[in-house]
């Protein structure tokens, strides 16, 4: 009937199909030929065939490629975002929004935004415009180190990739000549390099170094911190200090209270 000559064209079709994926390439007609001689490695070949047949058709060069991009896209806009709300903050904060506007006051800039006549806005507007041009200027004009410097395009994955031997290099060439200078020919350290020991020694990256006050770098070089025995001093002279802060707070206090009392490793049964 016709279901029993549907079944009988469906399944000539599905050998047909299976015969043209054998054979459409010079590979797969390779490992037929060979299989045809060898019935005896039938399984070997049934292995080869699923493999090839399952292997990812899309170059793996080409998907990594593609995700370290899409992560570095990902990286570059999200640091953009994180710098934007940091500017909105330090706008808020005294320090800056003083020199901000100082140095808007001497460019003339606030000056423009309360023009009268035609060009006459709300106190709305003049705001708002005073507001972005204290955040450029200080975008552009006040230098600010540390977490809140501007993300670079350098500092994105792909980039860090491609420019990995540069770096690899440049550190090489920057060792060397630190031992050569310092182990070798024996000279005295300069301020940046003071500076880089006790950087080391406090285990903080380059930006939270810079991060820090201008006077706090100034008190770890009248200490001489770049000696490790004056470090280990000022180490210890720091953790005294936490520990003594931690006892004088309330909440540290509490804590500690019911650590004791009521601590984690403690069980109560209480009546409802």
């Amino acid at each position: 009937g016709e279901g029993s000559g549907a079944q009988a064209a469906h399944e000539k079709f599905l050998l047909i199909a299976a015969a043209y994926e054998t054979l459409k390439d010079e590979e797969t007609r390779k490992d037929y030929d060979y299989m045809l001689d060898h019935p005896e490695e039938y399984y070997r070949h049934y292995y080869h065939y699923y493999s090839r047949r399952l292997a990812p058709k899309v170059d793996v060069t080409i998907v990594i490629l593609v995700t370290v991009c899409a992560i570095s896209v990902f990286q570059f806009f999200s640091w953009w975002s994180s710098y934007n709300e940091a500017i909105n903050y330090l706008a808020s904060v005294p320090k800056y929004r003083i020199q901000a506007t100082e140095i808007a006051r001497q460019q003339g800039l606030l000056n423009k935004t309360k023009e009268k006549g035609k060009n006459r806005r709300s106190k709305e507007e003049i705001r708002e415009e005073e507001e972005e041009i204290i955040k450029d200027i200080i975008k552009n004009k006040i230098d600010i180190k540390g977490g809140y410097q501007k993300p670079k395009i350098y500092d994105i994955l792909l980039f860090q990739i491609l420019l990995a031997p540069f770096y690899w290099c440049k550190y090489i060439v920057w060792y060397c000549w630190w031992i050569y200078c310092f182990t070798i020919k024996g000279q005295e350290y300069g301020v940046e390099e003071k500076l880089y020991i006790i950087r080391r020694y406090m285990k903080m990256s380059q930006s939270q170094f810079d991060s820090l006050e201008d006077h706090q770098k100034e008190t770890f070089l009248e200490r001489q911190l770049w000696i490790r025995e004056n470090y280990e001093v000022y180490k210890r002279e720091q953790e005294e200090e936490l520990k003594k802060k931690m006892a004088m707070d309330p909440r540290w206090k509490r804590y500690r209270r019911w650590m004791k009392n009521e601590g984690p490793g403690r069980l109560t049964f209480t009546d409802d």
